[in-house]
């Protein structure tokens, strides 16, 4: 391996340490991010680190402040509702292909993983792992390359919104009921139920996260910035 490549692969491994600790609320929004205090931590040299810097830059993740450098990005509460609205969008859609073009399998499937989230909803980290790969495996089932493109840059931004809306146990336990409809509205083939159903589940976790956010302005940051999807 040359010089270069070994750097590039350094790189790609740092930047996937710094999403996992932003995804995880490790890196918290409005976090420094120090070249050198990095290189120390990850035990890599400068460029791999600024390479990586640069890729989350690129999604949206980092942004450079003057006389602070890089740092993970706050988002404001406009665009927290505009990354919700686009949510609601891209999945109804999602929802309403894979009504047509989902197998049988893959529903099989989808049902499986909705069992296994209710079963899991008192351990917050393994319900929203599990809800992730619901709403993966219902977006593969959609088969639309470019919407799931659409869908993966959304993630990436939503990653600092800190934890799963799932944190709410009344959500939680609603949310299984709303993963409930919309299969049976997929099983049964149609798709504008499904897109509903899926619009209307969409919804319900923007409401809760609004009263998260109204919790983080009396103060009570550990309501929502302690690590998660933040789905």
């Amino acid at each position: 391996m040359t010089v270069q490549q070994d750097q590039t692969s350094h790189g790609h491994t740092a930047y996937l340490r710094l999403l996992d600790e932003i995804r995880s609320g490790t890196l918290l929004p409005g976090m420094r991010l120090r070249e050198l205090e990095l290189c120390d931590r990850l035990q890599i040299s400068r460029t791999p680190v600024r390479e990586a810097l640069r890729r989350l830059e690129a999604d949206g993740l980092v942004i450079h402040q003057p006389r602070l450098g890089a740092v993970v990005r706050r988002l404001g509460y406009p665009e927290i509702m505009e990354l919700y609205e686009m949510r609601a969008v891209l999945e109804s859609t999602a929802a309403r292909l894979a009504a047509r073009a989902a197998s049988d399998a893959e529903l099989a499937e989808l049902k499986a993983l909705n069992e296994e989230f209710g079963q899991v909803l008192d351990d917050e980290a393994a319900a929203a792992e599990v809800n992730r790969q619901f709403h993966a495996t219902l977006l593969d089932a959609a088969k639309n390359r470019f919407l799931r493109g659409s869908v993966g840059a959304l993630q990436k931004t939503m990653l600092i919104l800190g934890r799963s809306t799932l944190m709410d146990s009344t959500r939680a336990h609603a949310a299984v009921q709303e993963h409930g409809r919309i299969l049976d509205a997929m099983v049964a083939r149609d798709g504008s139920a499904a897109e509903a159903e899926m619009r209307a589940h969409i919804e319900a976790a923007q409401v809760v996260r609004i009263k998260a956010l109204r919790a983080l302005d009396r103060g009570e940051e550990d309501v929502l910035w302690t690590g998660g999807e933040g789905l």
